[in-house]
């Protein structure tokens, strides 16, 4: 039997090689009501990934944004948390920033993690307190304390002013990929990564364990501890960090602590 994070990068390069098939070959397309638009890629990778995940661990709960809610998840020690495409806007765009993200929470807290950026080739992986890798080699998060200089990840209406303090820092840049943005911040090409929305988990189950163990910190928009496998499936937004960045961005924030 594989370890766990040993299962999660070996699903993660299939599910990928299963959507790369879908990829710029226009894909059918539909959309959830409000949760944006689903692909026949986004279900195939799901399938795959509930066959393979489930069969390696079937006392594991399941959840993931593309199957019906598994209420057995709540009272399971352990919980796989997917999105087997991460960006589908991007996907269907024929953008290449597009993620796979699958990771095992225990008892509310991340323990094994792989984001794969398929049409990029880029496996982020983590398990906890074994530090994070890209392509198997380890990872850091920057050092950047200033959010006067610092670059950051996020939407445009985040860094609308009335979600600051005093005045947002100016140095933006955006991914379309939640759980990729996160991922920079650990591989330390960006210093925090920044969502006030309420949160879906599998966007940032994965990367925020792969966040920590590069050494940043990630909580959710108030500084409070992400907990995972909860009943909405959802936190309260979300700040990843080089760690000397944290306390300093979140203090500037409307809503941090």
């Amino acid at each position: 039997m594989p370890n766990d994070l040993t299962l999660l990068t070996s699903a993660a390069r299939t599910a990928g090689a299963i959507a790369l098939r879908f990829w710029k070959a226009d894909p059918l397309t539909w959309e959830k009501g409000d949760a944006g638009p689903v692909t026949e890629a986004d279900i195939a990778a799901n399938d795959h990934l509930h066959e393979t995940l489930r069969s390696a661990h079937p006392t594991y709960g399941w959840l993931s944004e593309e199957s019906d809610h598994d209420p057995n998840r709540l009272t399971a020690d352990h919980c796989f948390i997917v999105d087997p495409i991460d960006g589908t806007r991007a996907f269907i765009a024929g953008e290449r920033a597009w993620a796979i993200s699958l990771a095992i929470a225990h008892h509310g807290q991340i323990t094994a993690a792989a984001v794969f950026l398929p049409a990029m080739n880029k496996l982020y992986a983590a398990a906890r307190g074994q530090g994070a890798t890209l392509n198997g080699a380890p990872i850091h998060a920057s050092q950047s304390s200033d959010p006067e200089t610092a670059i950051i990840l996020a939407s445009r209406p985040v860094m609308h002013e009335d979600n600051w303090r005093s005045t947002p820092p100016q140095n933006r840049h955006y991914r379309p990929s939640i759980a990729y943005r996160a991922c920079l911040v650990a591989e330390g090409r960006f210093d925090a990564m920044i969502t006030l929305r309420p949160t879906w988990e599998w966007d940032i189950a994965a990367a925020t364990l792969i966040t920590s163990e590069a050494g940043g910190t990630a909580t959710t928009r108030t500084g409070a501890p992400l907990i995972f496998n909860t009943q909405t499936a959802q936190t309260n937004g979300c700040l990843v960090t080089a760690t000397p960045l944290h306390q300093n961005l979140l203090s500037r924030l409307a809503y941090g602590g």
